[in-house]
């Protein structure tokens, strides 16, 4: 009599096949996707161990960790997609302590019939996104969820790094006087991911700038130790940000509208979505606030970086009780920045 066939003994087909609830059953199915997927493109040696955790020494002095969770629509955008954006914006959370990003590890959500060329083509980019950073995906996790629970795939990302004696960044170190720099044009990730929506697709060359800062970041803290405070200005832009820093440092902020580095394709496309390019988010851009003597160096410095070509100063830290972000306008006014209410763009990392 012959044996039953099992049917997860097959090959898995990379180019027709589907994701289905086997490949999150722990059985032979998910060791498969795990060995012809995920090790072919995150392949390391502590990774190829095939532990539940990763084992590793550390350099001593402290430590610096972060997690991010991505459910960014569309997966795939001008400039990049859902796998180098997960490993690009935790490392770039860990970096913004001015800490030397060390490990990732990758957790993934997949939904029941996501296209595993879809799935190969996200983890291909993760994994192209570590090694250009020198970061390498030591451990993580796969789940499958039912058709219609989920949306393709979401991605948790965790980093962990050692922050260089010395180095003290944080967002409660904001002094009045302090400069604000940022390292290029605002907006353009938000941007980007709007003219790939379905339902707001409109004409326009910008692509994401979704990258990894931590080299550049690295050469700012070796150059000028003392930075007080760096925070990527993801989600509800540059405002947002500004906002939380006034708040954890208890100061004000003044910015200037003419100083403002905006690409014109990323005004012209919220002028025609009525958006505010301030509150627009970035994935690949930096605020950097230090003492006024300082600005010029680090200016500079960003400059000469592919990364921060485009840097300016965009105003001053101000002595405030009420914490409140200000703009001086081309007009000659001023406004107040408020804190973003409510969603502006949902899902945009």
């Amino acid at each position: 009599m012959p044996q039953p066939r099992n049917i997860y003994n097959r090959p898995l087909d990379l180019k027709n096949g589907t994701i289905d609830m086997s490949h999150g059953s722990g059985g032979r199915a998910m060791a498969q996707l795990i060995e012809k997927l995920f090790i072919r493109y995150f392949d390391n040696e502590l990774l190829r161990q095939g532990d539940d955790q990763a084992t590793f020494n550390i350099p001593s002095g402290r430590m610096s960790i972060s997690t991010d969770g991505h459910v960014i629509s569309p997966l795939f955008f001008p400039g990049g997609d859902i796998g180098s954006l997960s490993i690009h914006g935790t490392l770039n959370d860990v970096s913004m302590s001015g800490a030397n990003p060390l490990y990732l590890s990758a957790g993934f959500i997949i939904e029941e019939g996501f296209p595993l060329a879809d799935l190969e083509r996200i983890v291909k980019s993760m994994g192209e996104a570590a090694r250009d950073a020198g970061v390498a995906v030591v451990t993580g996790d796969t789940k499958v969820v039912e058709r219609g629970k989920g949306d393709g795939v979401f991605i948790t990302t965790t980093a962990v790094g050692t922050i260089p004696e010395g180095v003290n960044i944080s967002g409660n170190r904001a002094t009045p006087g302090d400069c604000i720099l940022v390292s290029g044009t605002i907006g353009d990730h938000g941007v980007a991911i709007l003219s790939s929506r379905e339902n707001l697709e409109f004409e326009t060359t910008l692509q994401s700038d979704s990258a990894a800062l931590h080299t550049l970041i690295a050469k700012m803290v070796k150059r000028v130790p003392n930075i007080h405070c760096l925070r990527d200005p993801t989600r509800g832009g540059v405002a947002t940000t500004l906002n939380e820093i006034s708040q954890q440092s208890k100061v004000g902020m003044r910015i200037e509208e003419n100083q403002l580095p905006i690409h014109p394709a990323v005004h012209a496309a919220c002028e025609l979505l009525g958006l505010d390019p301030l509150y627009v988010a970035n994935e690949g851009k930096l605020i950097c606030i230090c003492a006024e003597e300082n600005a010029p160096t680090l200016l500079e410095l960003m400059r000469s970086d592919p990364l921060g070509r485009e840097a300016a100063i965009i105003g001053e830290v101000t002595k405030d009780p009420n914490s409140f972000v200000e703009m001086n306008t081309t007009l000659g006014g001023s406004r107040i920045i408020d804190w973003l209410v409510g969603e502006q763009l949902p899902r945009i990392c």
